[in-house]
């Protein structure tokens, strides 16, 4: 018989005995003899791991040999305990460990079990740190087992006693008995959720989600109002805090839970999971209600919402959101949807849509929007790819704001970015019939009136253009009328009595809209544009406008509280220096007042432009009326719109004394009729902090009403 006949017999040739690769030969035939003895053995117990060259053991099993102690198999290593008669080995000898043999013994994973000691570890802290705050006092002589009751002491981990697998010392003796006047007492409130210093009852939280679900939820529906918040917080920390933190900003039965998370807590956490690099679905709706509703700040430069929305849509995009039939081609494991699960991943992805666009609307930025095949339309379409009625028509008005900011201001030919007067005069006809269709279109369904402020509010970003026309651009009269119609139709809608529980609730991007509006109405009222609408009503709407821009602040200080602030020091500045025009001039001249110079924030630039004007026109020539008075006989009798707006909890109160740590010069406590004069700038905390540079020494002349 030849060589290679040998091998394939099994029987290794003499050449290769000093082959490399002769090992494993001898690993197959190791594996085979265990296979076939019939023997139980466990890994390091001595039994088969030298051969002969007749291919039997060179060392025959020790009598009374028959497996490893439960310490040993835990670790994976060699032991050499006897059985009959019994003898601890030489490991747990060494180590002082209970040497033992069952039939049932599992391994334990040291990673698993590692995590859950350390959570039970790091809640005993968190309770013991809460007695003491509470005036406990500790005692470390008593028994941690028998007064805490550690599952770390008392669980299926109690076969080791080895100190490795305890966790630190340092854990271990923190776990100290709590007593309070000599007896053990528990800590009377207990506290079911956690998140640094913010603790919340199970009676909390419930009625925090109630305030979500019933206020703020019809803005963006798409989480389930049935599921508990348990299961929120166990898909994900940051979904389960992004829901209380919302829900907060109005909750009167514990109105400090929304101060105490944005001083750090949820920042930490969301930035945390945000460097993490998020692939968890339920990351992304956070992020949707955190971009939705962002945390108060006192100025834009510290507002990360536009980041974050860029965040957002990468991390969709990341985990195949926008491929919700094609999961596994963005997973390492096969993905299987069910229906109910698909469906949902569609209206995520919809609503990240529904975010981007209105971040981008709001912000004057390009939105990172991506409609493409998941979210076309299909009328008559019933199945997982089908969103509810109010989502579909968000989604069309988010489609028809997208339009109008890439081919409005998207030319590749202006610096700016700003489309040329014919191509946008062209447009303007085009997207003035476009909005028609879909204003017919969605006003048919009789959806909420939330639907229909955000169609209004498209028509305000539409028409806002009208401001980058010169005074020669064909229609130039026309389209100032359209701008005017349109915002005194959205300020109608959402100022209307039955809507005010919209204004008290409202989005970051409604917010927005609403100051646009008012910047628009201010800029139209002191031009030349005046003569030719009804001033009086312009006038009572722009201090109603104000008004609600209060209303809209849920901090004092907050950026809204301080654009209010500003546009009415922008009103009284104009009203003195041009006073009401003069009815007997006859000469009615259009000129170019009303262009922009910032032009390069989309519709919103109007805003920009209008705190540039303030400052070039008023600050820097050191005649800034700080009033913050409104005119008297535009004032209710006895209440203002914020004082008026009742919710569900008992009542609006967005002048309350607390806030984002305000400065010397800001404008806290300062109502309608104070007497009091303040330089209301400050240049550490304005929205436009890096370029304003305000010389403080000449503002000690102030105008007053």
């Amino acid at each position: 018989m030849d060589g290679h006949s040998v091998v394939g017999a099994g029987t290794v040739p003499p050449s290769a005995s000093h082959s490399p690769i002769s090992p494993v030969f001898r690993r197959g035939s190791i594996k085979r003899k265990r296979s076939t003895g019939g023997l139980d053995s466990s890994p390091g117990s001595g039994i088969g791991d030298e051969d002969t060259p007749g291919g039997e053991p060179e060392k025959k099993r020790q009598p009374g040999v028959k497996r490893a102690c439960n310490e040993c198999r835990q670790q994976k290593l060699r032991c050499d305990v006897v059985q009959e008669p019994f003898q601890s080995c030489s490991r747990c000898n060494r180590l002082k460990l209970e040497c033992k043999i069952e039939s049932n013994f599992k391994r334990i994973g040291k990673r698993s079990k590692h995590a859950e000691m350390e959570k039970e570890i790091e809640r005993l802290r968190r309770n013991i740190s809460q007695a003491k705050a509470q005036g406990y006092v500790m005692d470390e002589d008593e028994d941690l087992q028998s007064q805490l009751q550690s599952p770390v002491a008392n669980s299926a981990y109690s076969h080791t006693r080895n100190p490795s697998l305890m966790g630190s010392d340092e854990a271990v003796t923190s776990l100290l008995t709590l007593k309070r006047g000599g007896s053990y007492s528990m800590a009377a409130t207990h506290y079911a959720y956690e998140l640094e210093q913010v603790r919340l009852t199970e009676q909390d939280v419930h009625g925090l989600f109630h305030e979500f679900f019933a206020y703020y939820h019809p803005f963006l529906p798409f989480l389930n109002p049935e599921q508990s918040p348990d299961l929120y917080y166990q898909q994900h920390a940051l979904l389960f805090w992004s829901i209380v933190a919302i829900a907060s900003r109005r909750y009167q039965a514990k109105p400090n839970v929304l101060q105490e998370l944005s001083s750090g807590p949820l920042n930490r956490l969301l930035w945390n999971t945000v460097g993490d690099v998020p692939n968890s679905y339920f990351v992304i709706k956070a992020l949707c209600l955190l971009c939705t509703w962002p945390l108060p700040t006192s100025t834009s430069t510290a507002d990360p919402t536009h980041i974050l929305g860029g965040v957002m849509m990468k991390a969709a995009t990341g985990i195949g959101l926008h491929r919700p039939n094609h999961t596994q081609d963005f997973s390492r494991v096969s993905v299987q949807l069910n229906k109910d699960q698909l469906h949902d991943r569609v209206t995520t992805w919809a609503v990240c849509n529904i975010v981007a666009q209105s971040i981008g609307t709001g912000y004057g930025q390009p939105a990172s929007t991506l409609y493409d095949w998941t979210l076309a339309i299909r009328p008559g379409e019933d199945g997982p790819f089908t969103l509810s009625p109010e989502l579909e028509a968000r989604l069309r008005v988010e489609r028809f704001c997208d339009k109008v900011s890439k081919e409005m201001y998207s030319n590749a030919s202006d610096p700016r970015g700003v489309a040329g007067d014919e191509h946008r005069a062209m447009l303007m006809r085009v997207y003035r019939r476009e909005y028609q269709e879909l204003q017919a279109s969605i006003l048919s369904q009789n959806l909420s009136p939330v639907v229909n402020v955000h169609l209004k509010a498209a028509a305000v970003h539409l028409r806002l253009a009208g401001f980058f026309d010169s005074s020669t651009t064909p229609g130039y009269m026309d389209d100032l009328m359209g701008l005017w119609r349109a915002v005194l139709a959205f300020l109608d809608l959402l100022l209307e009595k039955n809507n005010q529980h919209i204004l008290v609730y409202a989005t970051n991007y409604l917010q927005q809209m609403l100051v646009a509006a008012g910047f628009a109405l201010l800029k139209l009222m002191r031009s030349f544009f005046a003569k030719t609408i009804d001033f009086e009503r312009g006038r009572r709407l722009f201090h109603e406008t104000i008004q609600a821009i209060r209303a809209t602040s849920i901090l004092d200080n907050d950026l809204q509280w301080r654009l209010a602030e500003l546009m009415v020091q922008m009103w009284n500045g104009a009203r003195l220096e041009n006073g009401h025009h003069d009815e007997d001039d006859d000469a009615f001249r259009i000129d170019d007042s009303l262009q922009l110079k910032v032009r390069c924030r989309h519709s919103m630039s109007l805003v920009y432009d209008s705190i540039w004007r303030w400052r070039e026109e008023y600050q820097a020539q050191g005649r800034a009326s700080s009033t913050t008075h409104l005119d008297s006989t535009l004032m209710p009798p006895q209440q203002n719109i914020a004082q008026g707006l009742i919710n569900a909890n008992g009542g609006l109160t967005p002048t309350a004394n607390h806030g984002l740590n305000p400065g010397p010069n800001s404008m806290i406590g300062i109502g309608y009729n104070s007497d009091a004069n303040y330089d209301f700038f400050d240049p550490q905390h304005w929205m436009l902090d890096g370029l304003l540079d305000f010389n403080y020494n000449g503002l000690h002349h102030i105008e007053t009403m």
